[in-house]
């Protein structure tokens, strides 16, 4: 089996004269969650279309199984951002087309919809005409019509957006128990939560080009942790300004300052020897949202710095 699903690399799309994509490379290890996050417009949308080869890059190539994505349409089951069922259909006969369009039998089709349906806690709708259905329950008999034919590779854009919490929920679970039956799961979305709980590894998309790729781990790691510091309430103040690293701030009663690992014992090892006494004390990782706000801020202060000296150079030309 090849080590990776997906390889899509140096992929360039313009729309006239706008770079939507600007050389953004993707590696996704086969049976591995993987996530394409961004802000809004950052070209997550256009990338896994490339990737998928709807449209074509302008530059860069796509590989899916080692083959042109065109040639192994049937292994992939693909939801797009915008959502789209025929409203008169029930939802069975919706999930049994969308598997009859990759080559699954239409009975089998059927059985499989009221199976999925029915472990996901949806069998009260399974013969409702879409027509009658919340958005959010339309899309979750989209996204099962997404997989129903069992594939090997399954990309879903923006899966959560208009999602309540249960469904939510429920989506988790399901592209967890799709990984373990084997498939791998590319998807993007701007929500870290889902990404945090989710990802195997994960590429930050901003500006139209890859920023960072990794695990949730080394994008947390791009930051500090946080230290939280409670001194006794009859603690003096210069005395553990002189403790702690420079620039700790005070806040209320207590102590707030970034920490690398290395310098966690030592820090202990300065309180509990400093005889200020501990009423409370806590040392927070960065969450994703943390690393990826950071990452995106970085791209856009860079962005704004080259406007304004482009800016100020086509003044004094």
């Amino acid at each position: 089996m090849n080590d990776f699903s997906v390889e899509a690399k140096g992929l360039t799309k313009y729309f006239g004269d706008f770079k939507a994509v600007d050389d953004v490379s993707l590696t996704v290890p086969t049976g591995s969650i993987y996530g394409v996050l961004g802000p809004n417009g950052a070209g997550k949308t256009t990338s896994l279309r490339m990737t998928l080869g709807i449209i074509d890059p302008d530059e860069g190539t796509s590989r899916v199984f080692g083959e042109r994505p065109q040639a192994v349409r049937h292994r992939i089951g693909y939801l797009p951002e915008e959502r789209g069922l025929y409203p008169g259909m029930k939802a069975r006969e919706a999930i049994a087309f969308m598997g009859a369009l990759r080559g699954l039998d239409w009975s089998e089709g059927r059985r499989r919809a009221a199976t999925f349906m029915t472990e996901l806690g949806l069998e009260r709708v399974i013969d409702e005409k879409i027509r009658k259905m919340s958005k959010g329950m339309a899309q979750m008999i989209q996204l099962i019509g997404s997989i129903v034919h069992a594939p090997d590779l399954i990309v879903l854009d923006e899966p959560f957006s208009g999602l309540d919490p249960v469904n939510q929920e429920r989506l988790e679970m399901l592209v967890r128990r799709e990984r373990d039956r084997g498939a791998t799961i590319l998807f993007s979305t701007h929500v870290m939560a889902h990404a945090e709980r989710l990802c195997d590894r994960l590429a930050i998309i901003a500006r139209s080009q890859r920023r960072f790729e990794g695990t949730v781990d080394d994008a947390r790691s791009l930051l500090p942790m946080q230290v939280r510091y409670t001194p006794r309430a009859d603690a003096d103040a210069a005395a553990i300004a002189a403790l702690l690293p420079a620039g700790a701030e005070p806040r209320g009663d207590s102590w707030f300052f970034p920490i690398e690992d290395a310098d966690v014992e030592p820090l202990l090892a300065r309180i509990t020897g400093s005889g200020l006494g501990v009423a409370g004390l806590s040392i927070t990782r960065p969450a994703l949202h943390d690393a990826f706000v950071h990452i995106v801020r970085q791209v856009d202060a860079s962005f704004d710095a080259d406007a304004s000296t482009d800016a100020v150079e086509e003044a004094l030309a």
